[in-house]
């Protein structure tokens, strides 16, 4: 596709705001409560995906699925791009508040179906409906950001709701892993029924109109963009039933259809009077599209972290608790980069944006060499290793990640500031979804369920997080051409 011309406005926004507000200030006042109303949110569906990640492995030995493994996120991811894509309509009908209650209240319905799941259908069932009220509270907290906070409180604010996945990185696998090791999982979806009643609670008070927070109600409610989000979803299901072809061939077809259905969405909501998208975000050698497209090589690359407790425990040895914690160091990089990275500016956020990606790639390449060799490195040391390379790979994707997602908000078209916001989930997660239907893919066909056991989960390792780290890569090179070169 053709790139959009860039306006000197466009040029400008390429780079971090010139000064960015202290942590002090987002946290004072009635900033501090609408922070924590908008971030807790996100907190809730962060601790849900490090719980299910510690339980899976304690979910298929008792209910069965193993064939099924990466579905349990393909299909939450698919109903979270859906929940993304409805959040504009609902926040222009319900209003702040009233969306983020409804949110709360999908969420809640598919922890419960998860919690009951009697066989791996049930369970897919259950995700697919958390992922929809996940989608939810993560675009309504990115799309709130612009509405309660000064443009210069922006990073900051996107630093902390980045961060919530490190409150994720001491909860979830806690909460997980310690059920799990009781032999009682489902308990781990119960649990978190009373923390969204608490996070309901919060909102109730601190987003009502009387506390500051008021939306105007269009006259006109926002259509949905049926077609494309239809598509996107299809695109999704095609590369992940692949996966159950036996025959190597039909399954590469099944790939090459599903990338093409994704495609055909992204020519036709160029085109569309109603897109997922704003306009310029289809143009990769424009700076908007190349920032979308780094978004979602970025998190193609860390959705191999869906395998790590299933690695951790089969090919090293390591307790469901043990593995969960292991696991969420990936997520506490992320967090600790987006932290640490949130107050660069100018010059110094150009450099964060091209070392993330370097980061990434490294650390994934690591894991392919550390995860299929267990015991060749000495216990204590081994364990160390792979934490580090877990955290390398977070860390890459953190540190750039308040300045992806602030520019995408200042490229936006005038107009269409609210759609950038809510599209900055959606392609994050339709990342996460190819990543995980393909990571499924790759897993099975190296040989994770046939022949199974110890020498296919070394042989589905290698491939898994060889092939990923080609992902961040890409997104490295994109982010050099993009970033206006400065000093070092």
């Amino acid at each position: 596709m053709p790139a959009m011309p860039s306006s000197p406005a466009s040029s400008a926004a390429l780079h971090a705001p010139s000064s960015t507000a202290a942590w002090g200030e987002l946290f004072s006042g009635r900033n501090g409560w609408r922070a924590l109303a908008l971030t807790g949110g996100v907190a809730l569906h962060a601790v849900n995906v490090h719980i299910v990640t510690t339980v899976l492995p304690s979910v298929v030995r008792e209910i069965g699925g193993l064939d099924w493994y990466a579905w349990s996120t393909t299909l939450f991811v698919i109903g979270s791009i859906l929940g993304a894509t409805l959040s504009v309509r609902l926040l222009a009908v319900l209003g702040p508040r009233g969306a983020c209650l409804a949110a709360l209240a999908v969420f809640s319905a598919g922890s419960v179906g998860c919690a009951l799941a009697p066989a791996m259908p049930w369970m897919l069932a259950g995700r697919t409906v958390q992922g929809l009220g996940g989608g939810l509270l993560a675009a309504l907290s990115y799309g709130l950001i612009q509405l309660v906070f000064e443009q210069r409180l922006w990073p900051r604010a996107v630093a902390l709701v980045s961060g919530m996945w490190g409150v994720a990185t001491l909860c979830g696998p806690a909460v997980g892993g310690l059920f799990a090791q009781a032999g009682h999982w489902r308990w781990a979806f119960w649990f978190l029924l009373p923390v969204a009643a608490a996070q309901a609670v919060l909102v109730l008070v601190q987003l009502r109109p009387s506390m500051g927070v008021k939306h105007e109600r269009p006259a006109t409610p926002p259509r949905v963009p049926a077609l494309q989000i239809g598509l996107l979803a299809a695109s999704v299901l095609v590369i992940a039933a692949s996966g159950l072809v036996p025959d190597l061939p039909w399954q590469a077809a099944g790939v090459a259809l599903g990338l093409a259905i994704g495609f055909a969405a992204t020519r036709i909501d160029s085109r569309a009077a109603v897109r997922v998208l704003p306009a310029g975000a289809y143009a990769v050698s424009a700076p908007l599209g190349a920032i979308y497209a780094s978004v979602a090589l970025l998190l193609i690359g860390s959705t191999t972290e869906i395998f790590v407790p299933y690695f951790l425990q089969l090919l090293h040895g390591h307790s469901p608790l043990a593995a969960g914690y292991l696991t969420a160091a990936m997520a506490g990089g992320w967090s600790a980069g987006s932290l640490l990275s949130s107050g660069r500016s100018g010059a110094k956020a150009d450099r964060m944006l091209r070392i993330g990606p370097v980061a990434c790639t490294l650390g994934l390449a690591a894991l392919a060499c550390l995860l299929p060799s267990p015991g060749f490195f000495g216990g204590g040391f081994e364990t160390l290793l792979i934490a580090t390379a877990l955290a390398a790979v977070g860390l890459g994707v953190g540190i750039g990640w308040p300045h992806l997602i602030t520019r995408v908000m200042a490229l936006a078209p005038k107009g269409e500031q609210g759609l950038a916001s809510a599209s900055i989930t959606t392609v994050q997660l339709y990342g996460m979804a190819v990543g995980a239907a393909v990571a499924g893919l790759v897993a099975n066909a190296a040989g994770l369920s046939v022949p199974g056991g110890v020498e296919g989960a070394k042989s589905a390792a290698v491939w898994l997080f060889a092939g990923f780290a080609f992902a961040p890569a890409a997104a490295a090179w994109l982010a050099y051409r993009v970033v206006a070169r400065r000093s070092w």
